[in-house]
């Protein structure tokens, strides 16, 4: 795992940053020990996978703290262009390997944070996906919109991975686990699914 850059300090930037860099360590995690089948295939009936998640933040760092505020990255991303495929970024190809798709978002990082680092909180900036008239925005609220999905889609990485091979937890020196235990865990899941039922019995 990556260790984070930023550490919280109080001052609005640098706890964005931490908070940034905190989800992205998160997601890339989510990754580790997995074969190139299993960070690919799609796990939800919407085709949720892995390596797409990583995909998607990518173009929207590049997007949202790039191309925003008149920074564009050079980086090509097809799957974002007009006329391509619905979803294109949501899922790698079998020809993007996972060291090109991890390649690119830690690029995007890089861009990102040179972003945050060169204009003040401020700065107003203009996304180019969102109706005229609608599309302003300042470096602070997109930072908070980019932190906001890149959490989302950590979380998504956190279900799919337990369900894939029970790993769990926010990075891999704190699970934020109630308990180490398999059998606590199973007493617990035994409980929550007695009291699902005799709620579903008093309801019905």
């Amino acid at each position: 795992m990556t260790a984070s850059r930023a550490e919280p300090t109080g001052t609005a930037r640098q706890d964005l940053l931490f908070s940034l860099q905190s989800a992205r360590d998160a997601l890339l995690w989510k990754l580790e020990g997995l074969t190139e089948y299993d960070v690919r295939r799609p796990l939800t009936p919407t085709g949720t996978n892995l390596l797409g998640l990583v995909k998607h933040a990518a173009g929207v760092e590049l997007g949202y703290l790039g191309d925003t505020f008149g920074r564009p990255s050079g980086e090509p991303l097809p799957w974002l262009a007009d006329g391509a495929e619905p979803n294109g970024d949501m899922w790698a190809t079998a020809d993007e390997s996972r060291a090109f798709v991890v390649g690119l978002y830690r690029r995007a990082w890089a861009h990102a944070d040179a972003t945050i680092d060169a204009l003040p909180l401020e700065t107003t900036g203009r996304v180019p996906w969102w109706p005229d008239g609608k599309d302003e925005v300042t470096l602070h609220h997109a930072v908070v919109r980019v932190i906001a999905d890149t959490q989302r889609h950590a979380g998504h990485a956190d279900i799919l991975r337990e369900l894939m091979d029970g790993t769990v937890g926010m990075n891999r020196s704190n699970t934020a686990l109630a308990s180490d235990d398999p059998a606590w865990w199973e007493s617990y899941r035994s409980r929550l699914e007695r009291a699902a039922r005799e709620a579903a019995d008093r309801d019905g």
